[in-house]
């Protein structure tokens, strides 16, 4: 505790007053807070002899302490009177002296300044802050939590920054040390081009130049040779294969006359016209087919004209090594010819196919008619058996409603790239199924079956290898689809018999 004085230089009666009252009110505090441990200070005396702190009244159960020797007497004898006081000038106010405020307690008169706060004063100012402080404390302590929760999240995502980093160091040197690695490869593979180059290469090069001479030489006289084979194939080949004594009207009667070889004969269906040759099949099914059409190699080409396909061509027949004609060539045998064998009587068709999987199939028609040139050779079939399925008179298969019905090949009439008659009923001549599908043959709008179509090797092909972007191979729908093309195929005639 402290208490702050301010007083004058010389004693006078108002300061004995002032010290009496001050005396009494320590008394009553004293009193209050006998409980209290004071601490008594050293007295400090104002050069008048007076103390002034005052008298510490004692606390209870303590002695006074002894002294060693009285006090003197105090001094006797008159001394300076009170130096009476001025009164304030006229219009001159008494200046009031102004303490900080301490939270204590006044004097009656100013000049004796703030006595120290009380115990209960002390109290009631704590718990007024004590209670300000806990609503500060509260109010920060979930800052303080959240601003721990945090730091421990910023120490942890820095451990884990910290991980990373590492482990993209380790990744960055095995990085660094494959660089190296195919650094050092590529110097190596740098220095080996390098030395082929200046060493292997002008070598080569002098080899290739002589190498491509020779080849100019030898493209100069296959050119020659071409030139002198183009002029003497000018003239149609004849087959030089010694044909048979033995003839009919058609296959099925040479069979009967003992001709049981499967070869090149003569026949004459109709005689107004001039005995042709053809190849009889003598094995299959009891032989006495006469082959009119035949695909097997692609080497002759079926895009012809109309009079082209009357006629025939291709080859009949060729020499397989025993001096007879015995293994059939590639050919179209002609309307004309057909239209007479199959008017003899009731006539059937075989046709055989085979795919590039060495798989056959076949499509057998008890009935198979062709008419004249006058007719446009209009076809006619009935009496389908045999596993290809019926594409001449059901259409193909995996179309539905007239889709497919604009695919049946029966009563077409014949058509090729330069004589429209398929069932296309447009003004528009560039809508030509014998065009688009790359031979002659009954097109209706346009096909099922296409035995006449071009031939790819292989069996897929697809729209872009297609000439005009149709399915123009040799096509069988009802088998391999409109993008397989065979490998085989091949039409035979045979009267038929009940």
């Amino acid at each position: 505790m402290c208490i702050s004085l301010d007083l004058p230089v010389s004693p006078g009666p108002s300061i004995s007053v002032a010290l009496a009252v001050w005396r009494m009110e320590r008394k009553d505090e004293d009193k209050s807070y006998s409980t209290l441990r004071v601490e008594t200070p050293k007295k400090e005396v104002t050069e008048g002899g007076v103390d002034a702190r005052g008298h510490r009244p004692l606390l209870a159960g303590q002695k006074p302490a002894p002294t060693r020797r009285p006090p003197p007497p105090p001094v006797s004898g008159s001394g300076y009177r009170a130096r009476p006081t001025k009164p304030p000038a006229k219009g001159q106010k008494k200046e009031a002296i102004v303490y900080p405020d301490e939270g204590g307690c006044k004097h009656a008169y100013e000049e004796l300044g703030v006595l120290c706060p009380t115990g209960c004063e002390l109290r009631s100012e704590l718990l007024k802050q004590e209670k300000t402080v806990k609503d500060s404390l509260s109010s920060v302590r979930p800052r303080v939590e959240s601003l721990s929760q945090s730091s421990t999240n910023i120490y942890k995502y820095a451990s884990l920054l910290g991980d990373k980093v590492k482990e993209r160091q380790q990744v960055n040197e095995g990085n660094q040390n494959v660089i190296n690695e195919y650094n050092e490869d590529l110097e190596e593979q740098y220095t080996y081009i390098k030395v082929n180059m200046d060493n292997n290469i002008p070598s080569n090069l002098r080899i290739l130049r002589q190498v491509l001479e020779n080849l100019r030489s030898k493209i100069q006289k296959l050119e020659a040779t071409i030139s002198t084979q183009v002029e003497n194939c000018k003239s149609p080949c004849v087959t030089t294969c010694n044909v048979p004594v033995v003839s009919g009207k058609e296959c099925e009667e040479i069979y009967r006359k003992g001709g049981e070889t499967s070869e090149m004969y003569l026949i004459q269906p109709d005689e107004f016209f001039k005995p042709f040759k053809v190849y009889c099949d003598m094995t299959t099914q009891d032989g006495g087919w006469t082959l009119i059409q035949n695909r097997q190699d692609g080497s002759v080409g079926f895009g012809r004209t109309w009079d082209s396909y009357k006629n025939g061509f291709g080859n009949i027949a060729r020499d397989g090594g025993k001096g007879i004609c015995d293994s059939p060539g590639e050919l179209w045998l002609g309307n004309d010819k057909i239209s007479q064998i199959t008017n003899l009587g009731p006539t059937e068709a075989l046709i055989e196919m085979k795919d590039w999987n060495g798989q056959k199939v076949t499509a057998q028609y008890t009935a198979f008619t062709v008419q004249n040139e006058a007719n446009k050779y209009q076809l006619s079939v009935s009496g389908y058996k045999g596993n290809a399925g019926n594409a001449l008179m059901d259409g193909a298969s995996q179309l539905k409603g007239e889709n497919r019905t604009m695919t049946i090949h029966n009563g077409m009439f014949f058509s090729t790239f330069d004589r429209d008659n398929d069932g296309w009923l447009t003004a528009d001549p560039n809508k030509q199924c014998s065009k688009e599908d790359g031979g002659g043959w009954w097109y209706n709008r346009c096909h099922a079956a296409n035995p006449n179509g071009r031939y790819y090797w292989g069996g897929h092909y697809t729209y872009d290898m297609a000439k005009h972007g149709t399915d123009d191979g040799m096509v069988w729908m009802n088998w391999k689809g409109s993008w397989y093309s065979m490998q085989e195929i091949s039409i035979k005639l045979r009267p038929y018999f009940n």
